[in-house]
């Protein structure tokens, strides 16, 4: 048996899983995280992005650069212009990210699941009750995106940002055993959801959330910094266009992005839960009845 294999047996265990990842001084593990990536020693460098590629599924062959200054720089990595092909149907919404498909579905009255059997109220993950009644009976889709993924997201139409509201949070693990384990995961975690307008079409909503690790959730096209804890908790209008495809942030290290839509844009008939998608495969079909009339 490989160390690899025999490293992953140990973290099927799911009780010293969710000890591991999650009963730890999480906010303490994540900060040094954050620091401990940044160096760029020779030796720090190559040996934690050995360490990283050992524990995890992890593919640079898409990246746009061979060579990492540090850990970080390999976990924000680019891509190369032709690593995702983005579907350019117009009623077309894209993955925004390279993920797992986890729960989706209908929202009923407001409430989504964050894995069978635990549901949760979409007003306590955007932190708003008014913004929440947009998509009370819409559509919902959860995408994870684990350590070794590429960590950057992208627009999943031709949009404009029309707010963004911060959170602070904790930083639990969200991967299945800690879903399974702690209620109203996502709701309890550092956010930033991004209400986005599609083109001349309806709203949705992108929820980025942080876990354990992610030293922060970066949204360049914010005025006051990459850093979207910069301006403190609160909501942030404006009015930024991006094209579909278009980079709009990135997390630190993995995490998982909530999308929420109209009952106009339900998911493709093709999506299933656990699959892996790619940034720019179909994830949401507007229909016509979703465009204003003109």
């Amino acid at each position: 048996m490989s160390l690899r294999s025999a490293l992953m047996r140990v973290a099927a265990q799911e009780d010293l899983n969710f000890l591991l990842t999650n009963r730890i001084p999480r906010h303490a593990a994540t900060r040094f995280m954050g620091w401990f990536s940044k160096r760029e020693h020779p030796l720090v460098r190559t040996a934690s992005i050995a360490l990283w590629r050992l524990f995890c599924d992890v593919d640079l062959t898409d990246a746009a650069e061979k060579h990492f200054a540090s850990l970080h720089a390999a976990f924000i990595r680019r891509l190369r212009d032709s690593a995702r092909t983005v579907d350019r149907d117009p009623n077309v919404v894209i993955s925004p990210s390279d993920g797992i498909v986890g729960a989706f579905g209908r929202i009923a009255d407001g409430q989504v699941f964050q894995i069978k059997g635990f549901s949760y109220p979409i007003a306590d993950l955007l932190g708003s009750e008014a913004d929440a009644r947009e998509w009370r009976d819409g559509w919902f889709v959860t995408l994870r995106l684990t350590a070794g993924m590429y960590h950057r997201f992208h627009a999943p139409h031709d949009l404009t940002v029309e707010q963004v509201r911060y959170i602070s949070g904790d930083t639990w693990n969200v991967n299945p055993i800690a879903l399974k384990r702690v209620k109203r995961l996502f709701c309890k975690n550092e956010r930033a959801p991004i209400t986005v307008r599609l083109g001349h079409g309806p709203r949705i909503a992108l929820i980025p959330v942080a876990a354990i690790l992610v030293a922060s959730i970066r949204l360049p096209f914010l005025d006051e910094s990459r850093n979207v804890r910069a301006g403190g908790e609160g909501v942030r209008g404006l009015s930024a266009r991006f094209a579909k495809g278009e980079e709009m942030g990135w997390f630190e290290h993995g995490s998982t992005i909530v999308l929420l839509a109209p009952a106009s844009c339900p998911p493709v008939a093709s999506l299933r839960e656990g699959e892996r998608i790619a940034m720019g495969q179909p994830l949401l079909r507007m229909e016509v009845s979703a465009f204003p009339a003109a």
